[in-house]
């Protein structure tokens, strides 16, 4: 290809390549199908690339296919196939919201064609964006969600399901609607799918709560039960995904302020997982979150007790003061700060001698970090500065900042 010469109408002027499934614009533009619908429904953009001309909504989903274009590229082709050129195949055509809706009516109508609906469907959302937004409009989101809730004895068709709706991306208002709806049970469903299905189910399931919690209502948000951060704690245990991982701890920092969600998840184990998941977190995000949600878990008593309670809960902690960001420095000195008003006994401040803790305090005082950390810290070292100040553990050079 390098080595001959390409008719210029013969390329995509997105990509620059040539075009295998050409498709015009209201405004007059051919472009390649995969690069336009990409730019229009991944990106989503309102605009003709070429002409910046404005879209309208019938626009975006009346793509007219150039058949005379295709037909000169593949002429083309074929005349140069002595030269390495391959024949593009004749694309098929698209599917559009009719047959979706032909398909989601008749496996209404037939259950037993669930498995094979559900495959189609698969085959479907992994085409393209534009696919996507034909399954949203013929309903599939509702569709896939009534699934998982009917299937809930059938691991098979409720992965299948939750596999598609995960990549269908539903949108917040989708979302809402999903969760307002009594008779789809869309919580209960996933979090069945979080205790009972595989690995990859279990990580979209995490990341459809994460979705629907956001959106919420705070009564929905009090009344979670002990077993959802259970569950949240298997997967970050169990390490499913980076993705997963991430979308855990976010739903984690979410709940926790509200109600008694802090002791819900102190009683299923967040306590003691999240300090270990601190031992090995490189990622920047991931240990922000972390330390965010132990900071919120210190702010009730059997929070401040399981991290005493571990081995090495202060050490680490103070172990990522100054090692990974202000946000991240922030929030441990904030544990440290509900451990030292409220959770001080003599082995507690002895500890955070040993392992480091106070030293890092004074650091804090001493590098250039956020005035509202170096104040928390410096109220630290003054609660306890009867206990600390003349202590052999705090190297000499430091000891000129403490307060």
């Amino acid at each position: 290809m390098d080595e001959i010469h390409v008719p210029s109408h013969f390329l995509c002027p997105i990509s620059l390549q040539l075009m295998k499934d050409p498709v015009t614009l209201s405004t007059g533009i051919t472009y390649d199908r995969e690069n336009i619908e990409k730019w229009l429904f991944s990106f989503q953009n309102k605009t003709c690339p070429v002409t910046k001309s404005s879209l309208l909504e019938t626009d975006l989903n009346n793509l007219t296919p150039n058949h005379t274009l295709r037909r000169l590229i593949q002429s083309w082709c074929t005349l140069n196939a002595s030269f390495g050129v391959e024949r593009i195949p004749t694309p098929k055509s698209p599917i559009d919201r009719t047959q979706i809706l032909k398909l989601i009516n008749e496996t209404k109508k037939f259950p037993e064609k669930q498995h094979s609906c559900l495959v189609k469907l698969r085959s479907i959302v992994f085409e393209s964006e534009r696919n996507k937004k034909c399954l949203e409009s013929a309903g599939a989101i509702d569709f896939l969600a009534l699934t998982m809730k009917n299937n809930s004895n059938s691991s098979s068709l409720s992965e299948a399901a939750i596999e598609i709706l995960f990549h269908l991306n539903p949108s917040e208002v989708h979302i809402k609607s999903l969760i307002n709806n009594e008779s789809i049970q869309f919580i209960e469903s996933l979090f069945h799918v979080l205790k009972h299905g595989s690995y990859q189910s279990r990580g979209y399931a995490t990341m459809l709560l994460k979705s629907a919690f956001e959106v919420s209502d705070p009564i929905q948000l009090i009344s979670v039960k002990k077993a959802l951060f259970e569950e949240l704690m298997r997967v970050l245990i169990d390490k499913i995904s980076q993705q997963a991982s991430k979308a855990a701890l976010k739903l984690i920092v979410e709940l926790l302020p509200w109600g008694r969600n802090r002791i819900k998840a102190v009683e299923g184990g967040a306590v003691l997982v999240l300090i270990e998941l601190l031992f090995d977190v490189s990622e920047r995000r991931a240990c922000e979150l972390i330390l965010t949600g132990l900071d919120q878990l210190c702010g009730c008593a059997e929070g401040r007790a399981e991290l005493l309670n571990h081995g090495a809960g202060v050490a680490i902690v103070s172990k990522k003061i100054l090692r990974v960001s202000h946000v991240a420095s922030d929030r441990g000195v904030r544990i440290l700060s509900s451990i030292c008003r409220y959770s001080a006994n003599s082995r507690v401040l002895h500890e955070m001698l040993q392992v480091g803790a106070v030293s890092k305090l004074c650091l804090v005082l001493q590098v250039d970090s956020n005035f509202k950390t170096k104040e928390k810290a410096k109220e630290i070292l003054k609660l306890h500065s009867s206990v600390w100040k003349n202590s052999t553990c705090i190297p000499v050079p430091l000891l000129s900042s403490y307060p």
